[in-house]
């Protein structure tokens, strides 16, 4: 089922995901309406804060970039095909130079900015049969993987821009908190709830 995405200004993308336990109600079936929705979106990466759930869970799917032929072969082979279900993940470490690419998110749409991230992660978290695994990703992968990572720590990745670039943006981010946007997918926003 395609869920609404969740518009910036809404305060459950400013929560911190709890923690998500195995006998957690429609674990699976929520992860797939997750899928669902991202795919129906056009994403990369969609956390369950987006769709409205404070919980440490978000999915990727990175084929898209797999396209873009400015980038490395082997990249290219790697981020095609690359889905994954992170469920209680824990960020240990981030290394590598700092490298800049301009980010947009479904719930902030029509906004992209330059981000700086490091290269390279070491993540622990857990897939759909939570065993828990650690393992290190970089490039893209590891971009998107941080990108997913802050929406269930609270961030937002417009958090991470200069505050010059937050004030051009701040009318955008009005109009989004108040519903004044349009795009392709279902979305809910925060001025729809304070007239209940």
């Amino acid at each position: 089922m395609i869920l609404p995405i969740i518009g910036y200004g809404d305060p459950v993308l400013r929560k911190v995901g709890e923690a998500v336990s195995p006998e957690h109600p429609n674990l699976k079936e929520t992860i797939a309406n997750m899928y669902e929705t991202m795919y129906n979106a056009y994403g990369v990466g969609l956390a369950a804060p987006q769709v409205g759930l404070a919980l440490r869970l978000f999915v990727i799917d990175t084929t898209p970039f797999s396209d873009d032929e400015d980038l490395p072969a082997d990249e290219q082979k790697e981020l095609k095909g690359f889905k994954r279900t992170f469920i209680n993940a824990k960020i240990l470490k981030e290394d590598g130079e700092e490298w800049s690419f301009n980010e947009g998110c479904l719930s902030i749409p029509d906004v992209r900015e330059d981000v700086y991230r490091h290269e390279r992660i070491t993540i622990e978290y857990c897939e759909e049969d939570f065993v828990v695994k650690t393992e290190v990703f970089d490039g893209l992968i590891a971009r998107v993987i941080q990108h997913e990572y802050d929406h269930i720590e609270g961030i937002l990745f417009t958090d991470k821009i200069s505050s010059l670039k937050k004030r051009l943006i701040q009318k955008k981010l009005k109009n989004i908190t108040e519903g004044k946007t349009f795009q392709d997918y279902r979305m809910k926003f925060a001025s729809a709830k304070k007239g209940r």
